[in-house]
């Protein structure tokens, strides 16, 4: 007997400054899939919020620009019966919903809440998560919460520099100092961080960061190595092996990560036994402290003079391109790339059958 082939809906665009990262995340994706098993449906979001939705795909995308569906394709209306279908007919068109959005409008929980009300199974953190995961200040209080140890940091709004920067100012410099990294609450990538060395800097960094979110963040340097840990799975997560960021530039910025391509991952990183295993230890408490499922990236500091090992953050949608670091950890953990692929799906479909379970109709007596 031939089993039918699963629906999947790849989703990715969006209205967010990571567009480009989630065109490339998307096209790697594609490219990867088993077609025997899986049939995808492009779904694109324009950087101004509109969707297009194509036709099912036989194959992978033979460009990039090929993701944009200028042609032939199904406007926002089309998309959305698309993605609400099974509550008007009972019948969906996609059997699971594979979002490839990064940033805002896709990584924060706003599209997990789009398919909870769709009822369609999806790949990755849910609502919760998702929103933890994106915000960076409600990170590291839930970080804090669990026991793990991070830099100093301080935050603010928008409204509260325009009423008392001088005051803010004076904080990051007496419990920070010089230099210090300032970014924005909600985004990812390295979009809208920079490194600030003199309080001149520092305010034009804070600009910068202002026009990415209305919540900033600054935290203190620290002289430290960069190591990434991938997380996967559900109610049991399992750590591949950790890796080691080595930049090209003075930081781990944008052009770094997505563009010169000649930042290095050592992977498995140059760690002793025991301190791999502890920030294996940490990344599925710190995925656990987000309330995760299906997979993240967790990023921390190693402390260079005393080997402390400092969490960083998680990203609950880490990137699939040519050269990220998440689908790298995996296939040197064992686990080849199109195999995460199907594991991904896979756990989507479970945490789905699992909260069906769940009594939504009937309250207390």
């Amino acid at each position: 007997m031939v089993q039918d082939k699963l629906n999947v809906g790849l989703i990715y665009g969006g209205k967010s400054g990571e567009h480009e990262v989630s065109l490339q995340t998307a096209f790697a994706v594609s490219k990867a899939f088993n077609y025997e098993k899986y049939e995808l449906i492009p779904f694109y979001i324009t950087k101004r919020g509109e969707w297009r939705v194509g036709t099912k795909l036989s194959g992978p995308f033979a460009a990039l620009e090929e993701l944009k569906l200028e042609e032939g394709a199904g406007d926002t209306t089309a998309a959305i019966q698309s993605l609400f279908g099974k509550l008007a007919s009972g019948k969906a068109a996609i059997d699971v919903a594979f979002p490839l959005l990064h940033g805002t409008y896709g990584e924060d929980g706003t599209i997990q809440g789009l398919f909870e009300m769709a009822d369609l199974p999806y790949v990755g953190a849910g609502v919760l998560s998702s929103a933890a995961g994106m915000d960076k200040v409600v990170m590291k209080k839930l970080f804090a919460d669990s026991g793990l140890e991070q830099c100093k940091y301080c935050y603010f709004t928008a409204s509260e520099w325009k009423n008392g920067s001088h005051a803010l100012i004076q904080d990051i410099e007496q419990k920070l100092g010089y230099p210090c990294f300032v970014k924005p609450a909600n985004l990812g990538s390295s979009v809208g961080i920079s490194k600030a060395r003199t309080r001149e800097e520092l305010l034009n960094s804070i600009a910068l960061a202002f026009r990415y979110d209305v919540k900033v963040l600054v935290e203190e340097f620290v002289d430290a190595r960069e190591v990434e840990v991938g997380v996967l799975g559900n109610d049991e997560p399992q750590a591949s092996v950790p890796g080691e960021i080595v930049t090209s530039g003075e930081y781990y910025d944008y052009q770094a990560k997505y563009l010169d391509g000649k930042s290095q991952m050592l992977i498995p990183a140059p760690l002793d036994t025991e301190l791999a295993d502890r920030v294996r230890d940490l990344a599925i408490t710190a995925f656990k402290a987000v309330a995760g499922s299906g997979l993240c990236r967790a990023d921390f500091f190693v402390t260079k003079t005393d080997q402390k090992i400092w969490i960083n953050e998680v990203n609950t949608m880490p990137g699939f391109t040519p050269f990220s670091m998440y689908p790298l950890l995996w296939r040197e953990t064992g686990l080849s790339y199109e195999a995460l692929l199907d594991r991904l799906i896979g756990l989507a479909l479970e945490r789905y059958e699992s909260r069906q379970n769940l009594d939504f109709e009937n309250g207390v007596n």
